[in-house]
């Protein structure tokens, strides 16, 4: 289901996904090919993507199978770098992630999720160690807070804020020119 047709809520509630390492720390450079690796590219259809979102990064291989609609990643350092290819923002618009939290993006990537209406929010400060895999949060996008005290946010622009209210940039641009 592309997010562009769902309802967007100011406030996100989700169970959330500590991508992590074998020692319990927030896996760092995870790049657009583990994500969702070259061999995929010829899938054009974003309605099974999803199946293979984290295919090639070491310990989530399934991920795919386990993630749940209204999930919530949170990830490290530097996530998405790498190539500009869509479908790793697209693989989790797939599989109804609602938002991804990380340390920080490749710059191509967070502006193609922006685009998407992908809610991405980077993490000022984190205490993995106070959260709990599959932890249910609330995430207020209009205000940048979270329920977790464990986790700050940095709010949303007015524009990515708007971008995602209207579903993507396409529909966000049509509605500036209709106006």
């Amino acid at each position: 289901m592309c997010l562009s047709k769902m309802q967007k809520d100011n406030t996100l509630t989700g169970k959330i996904w500590l991508i992590i390492d074998k020692n319990g720390h927030l896996i760092n450079d995870i790049d657009t090919d583990m994500i969702f690796h070259n061999q995929y590219l010829a899938i054009t259809d974003i309605n099974i993507m999803g199946q293979y979102a984290f295919d090639n990064l070491e310990g989530w291989e399934d991920f795919s199978k386990k993630a749940d609609k209204g999930d919530i990643i949170i990830t490290g350092k530097n996530f998405g770098a790498g190539s500009s290819r869509q479908q790793a923002v697209d693989c989790f618009i797939s599989l109804g992630i609602q938002a991804i939290l990380a340390e920080s993006y490749g710059a191509i990537y967070k502006r193609n999720a922006i685009n998407s209406g992908l809610p991405i929010l980077t993490m000022k400060n984190i205490d993995v160690e106070k959260l709990n895999q599959r932890e249910e949060i609330t995430i207020d996008l209009k205000n940048g807070t979270i329920s977790n005290p464990s986790i700050e946010i940095e709010p949303f622009s007015q524009v990515q804020y708007d971008i995602y209210k209207a579903g993507n940039l396409f529909t966000y641009g049509k509605k500036i020119i209709e106006k």
